[in-house]
């Protein structure tokens, strides 16, 4: 098994071994980019491309549970491209430059992509090369594979799973942490 670590400082370079049990992963890392698919494609460039998947998760989301990495990780055998994600909860509005909203969006269909995503590594090189020379931004590593037009099947998460941004969010991070909900997800 091998892991790939994209570090924001250069004093983290380096090789390690990790072992839990039975379970040895060899570690590599990686330099960030300036923008998030900057990270994961100089992340990509260590990883074995024999590998199954490459697991791309977000540190800004440490309340992930195992159980949900296990559902997203066996999703991925079958499609090859899945991210972990919720259905809307709040009604969500189109505007337009000026801040008017311009239509409401239809939240049945609407879900709020979350990490872990799974992809084989093959789709992400293709989908990168199409994204680095078109020059495009992507916000989320399965739009990259998106512009490949291959499905991406989205595996339901759970609302603890939350990006930890901001002061607020930390607040409501200790919160799920102090009931144990995360724990039990």
């Amino acid at each position: 098994m091998e892991d790939v670590m994209s570090m924001s400082h250069v004093k983290y370079l380096t090789q390690a071994r990790y072992t839990k049990g039975k379970i040895q992963v060899d570690l590599k890392f990686a330099l960030p980019g300036k923008e998030r698919q900057d990270s994961v494609y100089s992340g990509l460039q260590a990883v074995d491309l024999n590998s199954e998947f490459v697991c791309i998760h977000d540190s800004a989301r440490p309340l992930v549970s195992s159980e949900d990495v296990k559902k997203v990780m066996k999703d991925a055998l079958s499609v090859g491209a899945v991210v972990l994600g919720v259905p809307a909860k709040a009604t969500i509005k189109e505007a337009n430059s000026e801040s008017f909203a311009v239509k409401t969006l239809d939240r049945k269909t609407l879900w709020e992509m979350q990490t872990p995503q799974v992809i084989k590594p093959e789709l992400l090189k293709k989908g990168f090369e199409l994204v680095n020379r078109g020059g495009l931004e992507v916000t989320d590593d399965v739009s990259i594979v998106e512009h490949l037009k291959h499905p991406v099947y989205i595996t339901e998460g759970s609302y603890t799973n939350i990006k930890v941004t901001t002061p607020d969010d930390l607040l409501l991070a200790e919160r799920i942490l102090n009931t144990g909900s995360a724990l039990a997800a």
